[in-house]
């Protein structure tokens, strides 16, 4: 996973470099764009961290782009910053998942305390997202056997009551579930 960065999306530049200081001062990376299309020209899915997105902008708006992001199903919070507020605006803004609506001017220390949970929000999902992409490798290399024992060695059946329900002997059953434990150690489906 990559160091969890702040990617500060805003058009004008000395807001821009006001939010990077602010967040360097909390030794967090960030990485700044100027428009929205910058921004959707580079992200890519191995981003951890947070977006501080401005709603207006020349060529792509804050929300268009919130948008496209949630097609592209990208998992970094947004926090929504702007100066021309309105309840449409952020109703919108969170109805597409936002992560946090803040209207400036902004107390720092209250986006600095946004900023952190967002990162940890980032974490928490890359993690997850880390650990469905195991349990899904896992589940490909078994057999289809396998998963039906597996699906009811989940709801806390014994091997005996599996073979009787799959009309298979239990050394056969206990042949499964060797595999499938060996498969799956470290234990992937603990969160």
């Amino acid at each position: 996973m990559s160091d969890p960065t702040v990617y500060v999306v805003d058009d004008d530049e000395a807001v821009r470099q006001m939010l990077c200081w602010l967040v360097t001062s909390v030794k967090l990376p960030v990485v700044e764009y100027k428009s929205g299309d910058d921004f959707f020209d580079l992200w890519n899915r191995a981003m951890v961290g947070c977006i501080i997105l401005d709603v207006r902008m020349p060529g792509m708006s804050g929300l268009e782009l919130q948008r496209k992001l949630n097609r592209q199903e990208v998992s970094l919070p947004i926090i929504i910053i702007t100066g021309h507020a309105d309840v449409p605006m952020a109703i919108e803004a969170m109805k597409n998942g936002a992560f946090y609506f803040i209207e400036k001017p902004f107390n720092n220390q209250e986006l600095l305390d946004i900023v952190q949970k967002a990162i940890e929000e980032s974490v928490r999902r890359a993690e997850m997202k880390s650990q469905n992409g195991k349990r899904f490798k896992i589940l490909a290399s078994l057999t289809e056997r396998e998963r039906q024992v597996l699906e009811i060695l989940v709801k806390g059946e014994t091997n005996k009551v599996i073979a009787r329900n799959m009309s298979i002997s239990q050394k056969i059953v206990e042949t499964h579930r060797a595999k499938i434990m060996k498969n799956c150690r470290p234990n992937p489906w603990r969160t």
